[in-house]
């Protein structure tokens, strides 16, 4: 029922770690589809060792959203399960998935809850990073709350919203999961079965600068090109307003006047093209008593 999608670019020693704990996984014999992008370390040579074991996909460094779309093509199972060559599965993950989803057989996707280990040392997500459950769509907003790692999805789902956005280099689980969030519901095991390992140097988080300007893009294409319902328009503006803020105010205080003023006048822009404004945003969106949907992600 699930093919395993793992996305991998000069990492050897984790991956061999990553696919191991799929082989490992009890009760389920998943299809474990490894693509490699574009490596040039020992990658390629562990991979051959495992044999039929694994279907191996070469391509040229194209990223990981087109890595991950990639496997998911090359996919022949109705499920897709998706594993970051730095992260880990505990042995039970697929399969409590699997009866989570037969147990709700309403669901397209699911995901399970994580134990975080960053630098080497285990570390408590706060509550504003809890995962949640349901029709989610305005805490999908405040953070990226959905985990590619943790995640089972429907294949035709996936295929339908287009899958990872490949002209997006960074947050692109993040623009992913709101596509999916504004219309569906995802499913919660209530269970940390994915081990996530932070703190790599390679990390995107890492090497890749000021990643708000990823998710102003995100949200910009979500209010233009999506049918969303009236509240959903007003929650998604006032999110996309204020991270237009944070980062078009910090653009100006850097001397990047161009880019600054270009940011802080999209909520204008977009907001006439729905046929709103702003303020009318933030008036019909409210804040939450703990956590205001403007946060930082």
């Amino acid at each position: 029922m699930v093919s395993v999608v793992i996305p991998v670019h000069n990492r050897a020693g984790l991956v061999e770690e990553a696919i191991r704990s799929v082989l490992g996984q009890r009760g389920i014999r998943p299809e474990i589809i490894v693509v490699d992008d574009g490596s040039d370390d020992a990658t390629p040579e562990v991979l051959k060792r495992y044999g039929s074991a694994v279907t191996v996909i070469r391509q040229e460094r194209r990223g990981v959203s087109a890595a991950r779309n990639r496997g998911a093509q090359a996919a022949s199972n109705q499920w897709l399960a998706f594993l970051d060559s730095d992260d880990l599965w505990l042995s039970e993950k697929l399969a409590e998935q699997t009866a989570y989803l037969r147990r709700h057989p309403e669901l397209e996707i699911c995901q399970t809850d994580e134990i975080w280990i960053q630098d080497g040392r285990r570390r408590n997500p706060g509550r504003r990073h809890e995962k949640p459950q349901g029709h989610c769509f305005s805490r999908l907003l405040e953070r990226c709350l959905v985990s590619p790692s943790a995640v089972m999805i429907r294949r035709s789902l996936f295929e339908a919203v287009g899958g990872f956005d490949e002209a997006i280099p960074a947050c692109e689980d993040y623009d992913l999961w709101l596509r999916i969030g504004w219309r569906h519901s995802i499913g919660l095991v209530r269970k940390p079965l994915v081990v996530k390992r932070g703190g790599h140097p390679d990390q995107l988080s890492r090497t890749v600068p000021a990643l708000d300007r990823f998710r102003i893009r995100a949200l910009e294409k979500l209010l233009r090109g999506t049918p969303l319902l009236l509240d959903q328009k007003h929650l998604a503006l006032q999110v996309f307003q204020e991270k237009c803020r944070v980062y078009g105010s910090g653009c100006l205080k850097r001397g990047k006047t161009a880019e600054g003023t270009a940011v802080l006048s999209l909520p204008f822009q977009v907001a006439e093209e729905l046929g709103l404004s702003p303020a009318d945003a933030v008036h019909a969106g409210g804040r939450s008593d703990e956590e205001t949907l403007f946060s930082s992600t």
